[in-house]
């Protein structure tokens, strides 16, 4: 059965990690974040399994109830925000470039091809290279630091300037640097990635502040060889009733490039693996509800799943107060 990791945080404020693999799940013992078992697996040259099987077994838990109770924590994090980097990669997906060669091609009518469909087609025949070979590079973008990555039930905040705040259900990988500078996946995490899409619409330039936004993960870690193919649901709650609902399909089955390929386009730049740094890093994604004409207002429930992940990525939708804005000379 997969291996999930999960966070967890008691009303006390203490911190444990939990193993879970089918309905079963107990506490890990001895670690209280899974950023400090990951580097414990490194330092000793073990997988991330093994030094959970290396740990024991501490008490059982019921994930479902500590979900729903709110003590359920993003599955990775860092104690310093500044060392946790949220990035991502876009048109990453069959029938990823619809949605967004929608959106441009008003303002290309022009042109025979999109740029946007033109970085996919690319994708789609350089995405997955051989091993030992590299393959095309994919789009890229940077969403902030640690200080943007929301966990589960946690309220996902647009700026008081955004036009939109709209989700992209898609999953992420989790990375830490070791002492060498060698990136190592530690697994993936069901997430929504949460852009202003209006903004981007307005001209593909802007995709850059588009993805300035918080981004949420699921409370679950994937821990080992992912599935290839991984089918889930996305929809929006409004007043307790489901206003848009639509399935989505991810896993390398599903996409244009392979997460070696993607891996391989990030970690290239040398400061991207400095030693202790985590990474979220988002895969991208093939279905909107922003492309169904969908408008989500402030109070709305965004809500993720997809096996074998057993719990949501879960999130209500609010927006910030506008703070006054002053740069001062000096």
């Amino acid at each position: 059965m997969t291996l999930r990791l999960l966070q967890h945080r008691s009303d006390h404020g203490d911190r444990t990690v939990i193993a879970a693999q089918g309905d079963t799940a107990h506490v890990v013992p001895g670690f209280t974040s899974i950023r400090a078992l990951a580097l414990h697996a490194i330092a000793r040259k073990i997988s991330l399994s093994a030094a959970v099987e290396a740990a024991g077994r501490g008490d059982a838990i019921d994930i479902v109830a500590e979900f729903a109770a709110g003590r359920l924590l993003a599955p990775i994090d860092h104690e310093d925000g500044a060392h946790l980097l949220l990035t991502g990669t876009g048109l990453t997906h069959l029938g990823s470039a619809e949605g967004r060669d929608k959106m441009h091609r008003a303002a290309a009518a022009a042109e025979k091809q999109t740029d946007s469909m033109r970085m996919f087609l690319e994708g789609l025949e350089g995405g997955k290279p051989a091993p030992g070979e590299t393959g095309q590079q994919p789009e890229w973008f940077y969403k902030g630091d640690g200080s943007q990555l929301v966990g589960p039930n946690e309220p996902l905040t647009m700026p008081a300037f955004a036009q939109d705040g709209g989700e992209e259900p898609e999953l992420a990988g989790i990375y830490i640097i070791g002492d060498d500078g060698t990136p190592h996946r530690l697994g993936l995490a069901l997430a929504n990635e949460f852009s202003d899409h209006v903004t981007e619409r307005h001209n593909y330039l802007w995709l850059a502040h588009s993805k300035l936004r918080q981004a949420a993960l699921g409370p679950e870690l994937l821990v080992g060889t992912p599935p290839d193919h991984i089918e889930g649901s996305s929809r929006i709650l409004r007043n307790g009733e489901v206003i848009w609902e639509k399935p989505f399909l991810s896993g390398e089955a599903n996409m244009s490039h392979s997460f070696a390929n993607l891996e391989h386009h990030h970690f290239k730049y040398g400061l991207f693996r400095r030693a202790g740094d985590v990474h979220v890093h988002f895969f991208g994604t093939a279905t909107l509800s922003f492309s169904d004409g969908i408008v989500p207002e402030e109070g709305d429930i965004f809500e993720i799943g997809a096996a074998p992940f057993t719990l949501p990525v879960r999130n209500p939708l609010k927006r910030a107060q506008a703070v006054p804005l002053v740069v001062r000379l000096l």
